[in-house]
């Protein structure tokens, strides 16, 4: 068996300089007749860095044993690495799931809030598909000040407040600002946007912040547990988002319950309208069939005694592995 004894990462000035090369070493102990001995593994990753267009560079993958080794013996294996073609894919993915019709053009000049930016010609924008979180606003001056914007959307009829919603994609970029701020951690998916892959998206820039706990994601209260519904009631009024295991599925009138606790006045609960049962129909998920399954809930917190949220969409409800523990998701 070999157990890991120490690493350290050596970077050269031009490796620096080009982003790419990069040399690890860890020594490892082998156990061999009740003894263990010493092996040194270097490991070197060579790649030249290319635009998401051309062919993903090899990596080249070098194990030497030094001389403390028996038999100074010293392997080679060079392989096309898995994990650029999956980061080039999952990119690529991103820029193309949002590409909806143009509608407009404009020059940011200040922002107004935390989910809305003013133009020059005086347009407000309202950035569709996500919720704001502590952070965002400081991140979307960041982003956006002083920067020229296209504005993509399926609907640009302005809100109630005149606002209009898009995804803004800022310079010649194909990822929208939507999808950076939460692959930042700076933003949550609000679940409106109601395009399948766009929708998918936007998921995985948020799954892929939180699972390495950037931005807001770093707070561990920030994913609340079904079963403290006074932690959940705490954020009534605002976007939050739950984690935990559906106990009973009821249905009273034209509303299934989705309980999540036994005690169903106090508990937290999730509220259904038989009007949005055809949009899970049509996602092939049965209410009933969330009995005993751990989900994450997203949207805005509802209640007196106990916690409620109002799912309107059926992006707000994502169905869990069983067997992972709340809060470590991908």
């Amino acid at each position: 068996m070999l157990l890991p004894q120490s690493c350290r990462m050596r970077e050269s000035a031009a490796s620096a300089r080009e982003g790419a090369n990069a040399r690890s070493a860890c020594t490892f102990s082998t156990k061999r007749n009740g003894a263990y001995k010493p092996h040194l593994v270097m490991l070197s990753l060579h790649a030249t860095a290319v635009k998401l267009s051309s062919p993903p560079a090899p990596f080249e993958l070098r194990f030497e044993r030094n001389a403390i080794s028996p038999g100074n013996v010293t392997r080679s294996f060079t392989f096309i690495a898995a994990a650029a073609l999956l980061i080039a894919s999952h990119r690529c993915a991103l820029a193309a799931a949002c590409q909806f019709e143009s509608q407009g053009e404009g020059h940011v000049a200040a922002v107004v809030d935390t989910r809305s930016v003013r133009l020059d010609d005086g347009r407000e924008i309202r950035l569709t598909g996500i919720e704001p979180t502590a952070t965002t606003k400081q991140a979307l001056t960041a982003l956006l000040i002083g920067r020229d914007v296209i504005l993509r959307g399926a609907n640009d009829t302005p809100d109630r407040y005149g606002r209009q919603g898009a995804l803004l994609f800022a310079g010649e970029t194909d990822t929208s600002v939507q999808a950076m701020l939460l692959a930042q951690g700076d933003a949550i998916v609000s679940a409106e946007i109601a395009d399948k892959d766009c929708a998918a998206a936007l998921m995985t820039a948020e799954a892929e912040a939180r699972r390495q706990k950037k931005g807001s994601w770093a707070d561990p209260s920030a994913i609340k547990n079904a079963e403290s519904p006074d932690d959940i009631l705490a954020g009534i009024g605002h976007f939050v988002v739950v984690e935990g295991k559906v106990l009973s599925v009821r249905q009273a009138g034209a509303t299934t319950y989705l309980n999540f606790g036994r005690n169903w006045t106090r508990g937290f609960a999730v509220t259904i309208s038989r009007r949005i049962m055809p949009a899970f129909e049509s996602a092939g998920i049965a209410l009933k069939s969330l009995e005993n399954r751990r989900v994450r809930i997203r949207g805005w917190v509802e209640g007196t005694a106990g916690p409620r949220i109002d799912v309107l969409r059926v992006g707000q409800v994502e169905l869990l592995d069983a067997n992972l523990p709340t809060g470590v998701r991908p």
